[in-house]
């Protein structure tokens, strides 16, 4: 394996020059053994995965960043392009190769590789192309980084999150899927510019499938503290379902605006998943809405009913991945919406060849 990665050797016949540049200091201790090295690799360089890159590089989440594609000149250009922007970031071993070994050693591995919808193809048929295309993936990851986390973000990013955690043999806590987290944070934007305030000040969750099925928690939103529709209620001020529901509706279609202005989705995706890489390997036990295994949370039993089903829900994110779920409150309709969900997923998975 030839891995790719920026010369040091400057001088004739390849000499490095470190040594004859610098005068060591004598009598030094080693480093310290608490001070650890934090590996990031990214499986796919298109749109996605190098808005990832990107994102990852200026917010200093990593020491070494792992590049993997199957387009060789592609990657190696992209490698280049982010190394050559080296004077304006926080430093980084950038590597690239078409051999996963290059991942060997990481504590996060982000796929973002996926198969491209052909003309005519049936969302089946391309998830199946996803699931063999993961089987050249997946194996090896696990191999090379035993004890890393999987964050998968190709889509369905569900079923491909499940279908990961069959091919990695890893503890569920370990396979998550970017799901919702996006999701959430544009319902956040669309509440927090219908009231005018920071978006940060909105605390709202869509839950369970990333795409139509999903489900908004109207009965958990809070602004600045105070939840919202307990609070027009007490003001006698009236809130029709059409509205809110348009609401909902708004946030599923928001990638689909995007993709027609644009072509694709990259920058908020980018620094969503960026924000995940960042909870999670700096142990900031935030809670996301993100996907993971979801059997025995609000009476889903999918396991009862033939397999495991993976879909988002607020988890707490740290060190460990994906540490718990938080018991959000959820009205009986809501409930039964995220089961509805869970079961749209399950019956895909099980005409799935894993």
């Amino acid at each position: 394996m030839h891995k790719v990665t920026s010369t040091s050797s400057l001088g004739p016949g390849g000499l490095d020059l470190t040594q004859s540049f610098f005068k060591p200091i004598q009598n030094t201790a080693p480093p310290s053994p608490t001070k650890r090295h934090t590996k990031i690799s990214v499986i796919g360089v298109g749109n996605v995965g190098m808005a990832i890159a990107q994102t990852i590089l200026t917010q200093d989440l990593a020491d070494e960043l792992a590049l993997v594609d199957a387009v060789k000149d592609k990657l190696r250009g992209e490698m280049l392009d982010l190394q050559h922007a080296a004077a304006f970031l926080p430093r980084t071993q950038i590597l690239s190769s078409t051999d996963y070994s290059v991942t060997a050693g990481s504590d996060l591995c982000i796929v973002t590789a996926g198969a491209r919808q052909n003309p005519g193809e049936s969302r089946l048929n391309l998830l199946q192309r996803n699931v063999g295309l993961f089987k050249k993936i997946i194996p090896p990851l696990a191999q090379l980084s035993p004890d890393a986390i999987l964050l998968i973000v190709s889509n369905p990013v569900d079923v491909l999150t499940y279908v990961a955690w069959k091919l990695s043999g890893f503890p569920s806590n370990r396979v998550i899927g970017s799901g919702t987290n996006l999701d959430s944070s544009r319902f956040r934007f669309l509440i927090a510019d219908h009231l005018d305030v920071n978006a940060q000040d909105v605390q709202a969750y869509i839950v369970g499938e990333h795409g139509d099925s999903s489900v908004a928690l109207w009965s958990s939103i809070s602004v600045g503290g105070v939840p919202i529709l307990s609070f027009l209620e007490k003001q006698q001020i009236s809130c029709e379902k059409e509205t809110l529901e348009r609401i909902h509706k708004e946030v599923v279609g928001s990638a689909y605006e995007v993709i027609s202005l644009k072509g694709y989705t990259s920058w908020a995706i980018g620094y969503s998943v960026a924000n995940l890489a960042f909870s999670i390997l700096r142990n900031q036990r935030k809670i996301h809405p993100v996907t993971v295994m979801a059997n025995g949370f609000h009476g889903i039993e999918a396991a009862g009913e033939g397999g495991e089903v993976f879909l988002s829900l607020p988890a707490l994110l740290g060190r460990g991945g994906a540490l718990a779920v938080t018991n959000v409150h959820m009205t009986e309709e809501e409930v039964q919406r995220l089961r509805d969900s869970a079961k749209t997923l399950l019956e895909l998975q099980r005409q799935l060849e894993v």
